[in-house]
């Protein structure tokens, strides 16, 4: 089994030949303004665009945890809006990420990347605004991905973060 790469950069530019998935963790309440979305946001209006339409709809659609939403945003690029954090504050139940539902969508993610023949690249999903544990985060997408045989790239931007 092959191994995640981690690379210093940005998530939204992969410098990698073929088709591209860049997958990120979204809140089910609709928000979008805040963290990794406003990098996506400067580089492609339709990630945002496409999320609130399907926030909007949610009555009509799949839109809730677990559920992901591709986005082509280049004839090679496609962006992932996976749903795996309830709310986006940290309150009583405690921080906003849910592992279950980041799994879900990584198995959604996976099917969706072998159909395409493409690799994955991801800030470590979960863990900025959502608070979780890339202690959590990072089996999930050594099962789903990458015991798939699917390339995954993680991009830490900027200094390093634990």
């Amino acid at each position: 089994m092959s191994e995640i790469t981690y690379v210093r950069g940005d998530a939204t530019a992969p410098s990698v030949k073929g088709v591209k998935v860049i997958a990120h963790v979204c809140n089910d309440i609709g928000g979008w303004g805040k963290g990794f979305v406003l990098a996506l946001s400067r580089r492609w209006p339709a990630p945002e665009k496409a999320y609130r339409a399907w926030h909007r709809d949610r009555a009509a659609n799949d839109f809730g945890l677990g559920a992901v939403q591709f986005v082509q945003v280049e004839p090679y690029v496609w962006v992932a809006n996976m749903v795996g954090q309830r709310g986006i504050r940290t309150g009583s139940k405690g921080v906003p990420v849910r592992y279950e539902a980041i799994d879900a969508a990584l198995e959604k993610l996976a099917a969706k990347a072998t159909e395409l023949g493409a690799s994955v690249h991801m800030p470590r999903i979960g863990c900025g605004l959502a608070g979780g544990k890339w202690s959590r985060v990072e089996p999930l997408i050594g099962e789903r991905l990458v015991g798939q045989g699917i390339a995954v790239t993680v991009y830490d931007h900027g200094e390093g973060r634990g």
